[in-house]
């Protein structure tokens, strides 16, 4: 059995490298990050399978669709938006027990009627399928709000 003098500053430390890693999104403009090597992110603008997830599709106005995604946001649980600005939003989601933060990104791509989004864990290499399943919810919300 674990000591909890030895997990204590395991977890702290753990907690810490969520705040060190880089949050940035892509420049203003272009797309997302890339998603690293490991299992932990999808993105809708992954070619390979592993990360790979399809974008969000609305119909009418960018701006309707961007009120609609910030409802659903603001209606998850642990969610929280950092960043509206430009063609992104940026948010961070919370794990319920241990508080790890994944950086949620959604990028606008002028013209078109799609919303690219990234879902990714900060630290840790699996991710038990957390990330793609938190942008299924979402787009599940995002679909139901219309």
């Amino acid at each position: 059995m674990i000591s909890v003098r030895l997990f204590l500053p395991v977890f702290f430390l753990m907690g810490g490298l969520c705040f060190a890693q880089n949050t940035s999104s892509g420049a203003a403009g272009s797309g997302l990050k890339p998603c690293p090597k490991s299992p932990n992110c999808v993105s809708s603008e992954a070619v390979d399978p592993e990360h790979a997830i399809l974008p969000l599709v609305y119909p009418g106005s960018p701006e309707e669709a961007r009120a609609r995604l910030r409802r659903v946001l603001a209606a998850m649980p642990r969610m929280t938006i950092v960043a509206d600005e430009g063609d992104h939003i940026r948010a961070e989601a919370r794990s319920l027990i241990f508080r790890f933060v994944d950086d949620v990104e959604f990028y606008f791509p002028a013209g078109e009627n799609v919303i690219h989004v990234r879902s990714a864990s900060r630290v840790g290499h699996s991710d038990l399928g957390v990330n793609r399943k938190r942008v299924e919810e979402i787009r599940r919300r995002f679909g139901e709000l219309k």
